[in-house]
């Protein structure tokens, strides 16, 4: 059974600083490709950032450019994502999630096998 376990969200002051954990288990994580997604209230799931299968490529959207970055430890099954000078527009839930595709990291959730359950990111003004 395949888990994605999310950790590290929380409220932050913007202009602050927030890392997120994704700690898969249940698959072989090295030959996945990775992606974080976060969805505001009412709105729809977007792509912020993925990573290839072995970290050699990484594709972000480009509101978060600059101020994030997507990495992985595939020793220790995990992704992370560390979010600097953060905004309130960056307020949502987090998702990380796995893929099978290879070659560059996908975009589109529907590329996307595994979720996990989301933490909160809050940004405060």
């Amino acid at each position: 059974q395949v888990q994605l376990v999310e950790s590290g969200g929380g409220l932050v002051q913007a202009g602050g600083s927030l890392r997120l954990s994704c700690a898969a288990s249940g698959l072989t994580f090295s030959l996945y490709s990775m992606g974080w997604f976060r969805q505001a209230p009412g709105k729809e799931r977007e792509f912020v950032a993925a990573i290839s299968w072995n970290g050699a490529s990484t594709r972000y959207v480009e509101s978060v450019e600059g101020r994030f970055t997507i990495s992985r430890d595939n020793a220790k099954n995990t992704v992370y994502l560390q979010m600097n000078r953060l905004k309130p527009e960056d307020t949502a839930v987090y998702y990380c999630a796995a893929s099978r595709s290879w070659g560059q990291p996908p975009l589109g959730v529907d590329e996307y096998h595994y979720w996990g359950q989301g933490t909160q990111v809050t940004v405060s003004a």
